[in-house]
């Protein structure tokens, strides 16, 4: 009869398999993403990531085996000579052989790496020559996308953390999604099989923009432009995230690449233009104070993540609700405000329209306790932009 301490055993390992296995399997693999248990580096998409796998495999081999041949003969040497068999030890000075061989053998070891590792690096750093070049401006906590070069030159956008997510996380019950964290409002597209430049920069922290598919991985530093660059050559949606520690809301900065034929690159393009032109407003448009209201209150998502929704600011970020600036009847000091931003903390919003701006700002003078009355149009935005 078996003691009752194996049956319990026998249970809780069992009960512990269960749970294991229901939470393996609550998600599934993230094509282009993450996966469920990943030990491994990305499935590579591109010839960067391809030679980066290559060099990782390469530079482990031979670690292991420096590894078990140096041990190797360590511990054969102490069982073989051990004292208890009687061996003797032996008194000798230097051998001119053998340090020639320990001198030569790491050299050529080191060499044997360093040449692959530096043509990788090079190929890595190589950012020329590029069909599409990107800027992708960090912020806290989301990306700006400028085409500056190219095929769909001219256009810009914010890419920000899908708002369901976002509130699933505030929740602490999120649902167990496959691109949990990763699903965005407006992704960067890109054509397959062009070399695309990516240029980075920071609004306000060091951000660093990471796709792992594509083997890169470039710091965004304020004041600083940086660049990296790939060339996908598949198509579909591929995951990275910011991976420098940039602030509380580190974990809900996202990026997602959408990989497209050339076909539907050329789609997509035009029409993300003719998107661009029917929300390009008038700035000469006058507005009346319930549709400004009404607008801002929808741009102001890119607000709440630090003055947070009821406008009471958190830590060092300044409350909205019942600020000085917010409530002055001199519209210049907060447009100026939200234009140029207030370094470290308060990003700069140029990216935004002047209507959008002269709308978030009017919703703010008017929101929560702030029921001022007062009406900002694009055009004193316009005036003011520089």
């Amino acid at each position: 009869m078996r003691p009752a301490w194996h049956k319990a055993g026998q249970l809780c390992l069992a009960l512990c398999v269960s749970l294991g296995s229901s939470a393996a399997f609550a998600v599934n693999d993230l094509k282009g993403g993450p996966a469920v248990n990943q030990i491994n580096l990305h499935p590579p998409v591109t010839q960067i990531a391809a030679d980066q796998q290559w060099l990782h495999s390469f530079m482990l081999i031979i670690c292991t085996v420096i590894f078990i041949g140096v041990f190797g003969v360590m511990f054969y040497s102490i069982f073989k000579h051990r004292r208890s068999k009687g061996a003797k030890s032996a008194n000798f000075h230097e051998s001119t052989t053998v340090e020639i061989i320990w001198t030569i053998v790491p050299f050529v070891i080191v060499i044997g790496m360093a040449l692959p590792a530096t043509k990788v690096v090079v190929a890595m750093k190589d950012t020329s020559a590029a069909d599409l070049t990107i800027k992708a401006t960090g912020y806290q906590w989301k990306w700006g996308y400028d085409y500056l070069k190219g095929e769909g030159e001219g256009l810009a956008f914010i890419s920000t953390l899908d708002a369901a997510q976002r509130e699933a996380s505030d929740s602490g019950k999120p649902a167990p999604v496959d691109d949990y964290l990763l699903k965005v409002d407006n992704p960067l597209v890109v054509p397959v099989d062009k070399k695309i430049r990516i240029i980075t920069t920071a609004n306000d922290v060091i951000h660093a923009f990471m796709v792992p598919a594509f083997g890169i991985k470039q710091d965004a530093i304020p004041g600083f432009v940086r660049d990296t660059w790939f060339r996908a050559t598949k198509t579909g949606d591929f995951y990275g995230q910011c991976a420098e520690l940039c602030g509380k809301e580190h974990a809900y900065m996202p990026i997602h690449v959408k990989v497209l034929s050339a076909a539907d690159y050329t789609a997509w393009t035009e029409a993300k233009k003719k998107e661009l032109a029917a929300k390009a407003d008038d700035p000469n448009k006058v507005w009346a104070l319930p549709d400004l209201i009404a607008r801002g209150e929808k741009v102001y998502s890119n607000c709440a993540a630090c003055h947070q929704a009821n406008g009471k600011g958190a830590g060092p970020i300044k409350a909205l609700d019942g600020s000085p600036v917010v409530l002055d009847a001199d519209h210049a000091k907060q447009i100026n405000t939200v234009l140029n931003g207030i370094p470290p903390g308060m990003p700069a919003w140029k990216q935004l329209s002047d209507t959008d701006i002269a709308a978030v700002i009017t919703y703010t003078k008017n929101a929560w306790s702030n029921k001022t009355g007062q009406l900002v149009q694009p055009k004193e935005v316009a005036a003011l932009r520089k």
